[in-house]
């Protein structure tokens, strides 16, 4: 069996006095696709803080990589992509192929200029979420689900070996939202990327991930996108704290 990419055991945070997370235990395996679901206010982007060295734990311990996070160094293994809505000014005068370039930035260093390799990375990666035809355009002019492909490109461009993704599809409308899982599932099985999406979108959810896990202050559930499915109205409800009805998506 191989080893974890990510590891988190027993880990608790509060917020000042008010207990965010409790002892929650799960592993992501390389090569999956790990589903991060649950309430508002559960503990999501709590603990992708955690994951990213931004936040410490109160109690509990967490591996990336097989290696303590308080002693990993390689961060550029790990891309993110955060809610691009509330941090993304439109007026940010950048063509897509600069701002894909910005990934680049740790490993170039800032005020160097990019080589011939750097600059055909930065189009390989661009080519990979299907943005190529826009690579000069100013991504002020690309529509929400454009601007998150770039996103994402800007991720890749480093070659990460998981890439996490925070509520990336809000603001993003129906049908570029299922280009954008068809997107990140090819990622994952052709790429071989491991994949940690934050998400409400349960339905979606299920027919593209490997794996569920629901967070709700602890973990309620972990296991497969069919384990899942077949949880009952009123386990699905005592999870998220008030009546919730799971809805399947079927695209075949």
């Amino acid at each position: 069996m191989r080893d974890s990419i990510i590891s988190i055991q027993d880990v608790s945070f509060n917020y000042e006095h008010k207990n965010v997370l409790d002892h929650v235990n799960f592993e992501i395996p390389y090569g999956s696709f790990m589903g991060l679901i649950g309430p508002n206010g559960g503990g999501k982007t709590t603990l992708i803080k955690l994951l990213l060295g931004e936040l410490k734990p109160v109690t509990g311990t967490i591996k990336l990589f097989n290696t303590p996070i308080t002693q990993f160094k390689d961060w550029n293994k790990i891309g993110f992509v955060s809610q691009k809505s509330n941090s993304f000014n439109k007026d940010f005068p950048a063509t897509v192929f600069e701002v894909v370039s910005m990934g680049l930035t740790s490993k170039v260093g800032y005020f160097k200029f990019f080589n011939q390799k750097h600059k055909a990375k930065i189009r390989q990666a661009i080519d990979l979420v299907g943005m190529r035809e826009y690579t000069y355009e100013n991504i002020g002019n690309l529509s929400g689900g454009q601007q998150q492909r770039v996103f994402i490109a800007r991720s890749l461009v480093s070659d990460p070996t998981l890439l996490i993704l925070d509520e990336p599809t809000v603001g993003v409308d129906s049908e570029n939202v299922q280009r954008f899982y068809e997107l990140l599932h090819n990622l994952n099985k052709e790429q071989g990327i491991t994949l940690l999406l934050v998400t409400h979108d349960t339905g979606t959810m299920t027919e593209y991930a490997t794996d569920i896990a629901c967070l709700n202050k602890t973990l309620h559930f972990h296991g497969k996108p069919g384990e899942y499915e077949n949880l009952s109205d009123r386990e699905i409800s005592e999870v998220y704290g008030h009546p919730v009805s799971l809805i399947t998506h079927d695209h075949n």
